[in-house]
């Protein structure tokens, strides 16, 4: 067995796919109208045709029980372009206990949205 793709359910499929790609840079690779996958290998889903697939349970957006996970190689100019748009923070930057920088912030669905610097250049801030 082998893991492909989080697929996340959205109210607005335009409004994610420009989301993600004005504040991550993600493009679309495969559009099949309700469902879309993202560079990256992220899929989003309609809430409509969601709630089908699972025979009408009720769907819960905005859990907080899970993020997308990214790592960004230039973390400061990233987090300057992210201040300077209309985002709703979790959290905005800080430092972990092992020296990573992250930023977490919400989709429009209220998915968290995980941005950290790579490790390697938290090993080379470290040494520097």
């Amino acid at each position: 067995m082998k893991f492909k793709n989080p697929l996340l359910a959205v109210t607005d499929m335009a409004a994610s796919i420009c989301f993600y790609r004005r504040v991550l840079g993600l493009r679309v690779v495969r559009d099949f109208g309700a469902n879309v996958t993202l560079t990256g290998g992220v899929c989003l889903q309609t809430l409509d045709t969601w709630r089908e697939f699972l025979d009408g349970r009720p769907v819960s957006l905005g859990g907080n029980a899970a993020e997308l996970y990214f790592e960004e190689d230039d973390f400061d100019a990233f987090a300057k372009q992210l201040s300077e748009l209309e985002i709703e923070y979790v959290h905005p930057v800080k430092e972990h206990r092992w020296g990573q920088r992250v930023v977490r912030f919400f989709d429009p669905d209220h998915h968290i949205i995980e941005v950290g610097e790579k490790l390697d250049a938290v090993v080379r801030r470290f040494l520097d």
